[in-house]
């Protein structure tokens, strides 16, 4: 170590040549992409819904502001997001064919203003404002997240009732998936297996217990394996399906992403 360290070095630089000059594009592709007129127009959903999120974080930020008697307050970093998703919105519609529209007419033309008018009046204003009414992208990530949750429980349920040497946590695991079931209101296929459950729930609990000072795992009868199997599986066709009663929220984005093709 102390030969290396008393080493003298190859090179030393002594001047600073501008060829040598990185340029860094954090929003940017390394490649140049042409979109199509369609691909833009998805673009332009995803630039929206995180921009409409970006504003609905502001906005509830003023709410507690005022909560606390204090003046509202943008912050720093909201204005800095907002204004880079703008002009990754700018950016892609380059994309389009030439003249390109304003952005404001752009988002009418298409229908992305209806959808998500916080981003039109951001952009027209420059303010962060909450609408009177609900918009109608406002139930979009809440309810495909719900079906995500629901499919990835059910999914991890049937995998451990079918692996795990211990059945301790089922009737936990599958009190989890009955709250997410009922958070769904008036959805035919997704309240039959809510009522299944409630029938045989608490004799699969029951099933359960083991005797004090047992040293024995807690396992469950065959039948109520096959049971959790044929409800895990119902779930799990029931959301990869997406029946229309389950697609209702889903409705604006999907008639948007129709329009497109």
């Amino acid at each position: 170590m102390a030969a290396v360290s008393t080493t003298e070095p190859l090179c030393q630089p002594c001047a600073y040549d501008a060829k040598f000059k990185v340029e860094i594009y954090m929003k940017k592709p390394l490649m140049p992409l042409h979109l199509s007129s369609e691909q833009v127009g998805m673009e332009m959903l995803c630039l929206c819904s995180q921009l409409d999120l970006l504003i609905r974080a502001q906005v509830h930020q003023f709410q507690e502001q005022l909560r606390q008697d204090t003046s509202p307050v943008e912050s720093d970093s909201f204005q800095r997001q907002g204004a880079e998703i703008i002009d990754r919105m700018y950016l892609c519609m380059e994309h389009l064919p030439k003249p390109v529209p304003q952005l404001e007419d752009y988002l009418d033309a298409v229908g992305l203003s209806a959808l998500f008018p916080r981003v039109e009046v951001f952009i027209i204003h420059g303010s962060p404002v909450d609408m009177l009414e609900r918009p109608a992208m406002e139930d979009y990530f809440p309810h495909i997240g719900k079906l995500n949750q629901l499919l990835v429980l059910s999914q991890q349920l049937e995998d451990d009732v079918k692996h795990l040497g211990s059945h301790k946590y089922i009737a936990h695991q599958l009190s989890v998936i009955y709250q997410v079931l009922s958070s769904f209101k008036g959805i035919l296929p997704l309240s039959i297996l809510k009522r299944d459950i409630e029938a045989n729930f608490k004799q699969l609990k029951l099933s359960l217990v083991t005797e004090e000072g047992s040293k024995l795992e807690p396992q469950l009868p065959a039948h109520y394996v096959n049971w959790i199997l044929d409800v895990t599986h119902s779930v799990i066709s029931s959301v990869s399906s997406l029946p229309e009663e389950l697609t209702e929220a889903l409705s604006p984005a999907m008639a948007f992403i129709s329009s497109l093709t």
